[in-house]
């Protein structure tokens, strides 16, 4: 009797006990963008045992990984994040990260000088990410055709090498291989001023985890938004941490971030919340783009996407 007594105390004591929550998991490759996530690390506002970075060579990398759950969230661009939401994946936009005023661009050889220049030319872009809708969008604008130029599919971080070595004439790319090149004598032929608002940077989390553990996302949120107050606050030292990663110097990290807006908490407000959140009005335009440019299969519901709820609850 006493053994099942025992036993009985037991059973009820472990129904009690709760599995302590395992750390969000969030994929990120290598991309000025995300580096305040890693300045959070480095400052200590981000509790590894909480929030856990999970770094990736490539977008499509990071794509794959939550695609095959070895991740929970990403930093991923807007376009990027439809496809893998189509396919019924389910992230969920926590945050803006940032906007693109430039920094994503196609290069050429030194000698060429605008997007007619790479017909017939070998394109180096990252397959099933970014690269294949700034390509389109850049061919697009200036008169071209997918048919016009040999696309070479290539990881991110492989384009400055295969450039180099004269494997590729041109290539879609960002920082840091966006100054690597130009150190390598290419020439900007098209960047994203020419379209504005079109490539968006997102903090993403799967629907599931975000039901899951919330404390962790919450963190998450936190975190980035401290990064940020630091990085206005002591900008140098801030990209000198940032540049480490990027394989850049400091100076060269903040002439970079010249070609993004990181939006603010109240702006992250005004993009994801309220009646008419105004990441909706331009995700439409974006997703009506890839759909006619057959990058996307169907249209989405894209209010389903948001997910304010997390940033709402943070304190002021």
């Amino acid at each position: 009797m006493l053994a099942l007594l025992l036993l009985a105390m037991l059973a009820s004591i472990g129904g009690c006990m709760r599995e302590p929550d395992l750390p969000l998991r969030i994929g990120t490759n290598v991309w000025i963008g995300s580096e305040p996530l890693y300045l959070a690390r480095d400052l200590k506002y981000l509790d590894r045992g909480v929030v856990q970075l999970v770094e990736y060579p490539s977008a499509s990398e990071v794509s794959r990984a939550f695609r095959n759950q070895a991740i929970d969230g990403m930093v991923v661009s807007l376009d990027e994040l439809f496809v893998l939401a189509v396919d019924g994946l389910q992230p969920k936009i926590v945050v803006v990260a940032d906007v693109s005023l430039g920094a994503d661009v196609v290069v050429g050889h030194s000698g060429m000088r605008k997007m007619q220049d790479l017909r017939g030319k070998r394109v180096a872009v990252e397959s099933g990410a970014l690269g294949a809708f700034v390509l389109s969008r850049a061919l697009a604008i200036n008169g071209m055709q997918a048919s016009d130029v040999s696309m070479v599919h290539l990881e991110s971080n492989e384009h400055p090498a295969a450039f180099k070595q004269g494997q590729v004439d041109g290539a879609v790319t960002f920082d840091p291989y966006r100054t690597q090149m130009l150190e390598a004598g290419a020439h900007a032929l098209f960047d994203s001023t020419q379209i504005p608002g079109e490539i968006v940077d997102l903090l993403a989390v799967r629907a599931s985890a975000i039901e899951k553990n919330p404390r962790a996302v919450q963190a998450l949120l936190t975190a980035w938004f401290k990064a940020l107050d630091y990085l206005a606050r002591e900008p140098k030292d801030a990209a000198a941490r940032m540049a480490v990663r990027e394989q850049i110097t400091g100076e060269q990290f903040l002439q970079a971030l010249q070609g993004l807006h990181i939006p603010s908490r109240a702006e992250n407000m005004t993009m994801l919340a309220g009646t008419t959140p105004s990441l909706v009005v331009s995700g439409r335009q974006l997703m009506t783009l890839m759909v006619d440019a057959k990058l996307l299969r169907n249209r989405l519901d894209i209010e389903a996407l948001l997910a304010p709820g997390p940033l709402q609850k943070l304190p002021p």
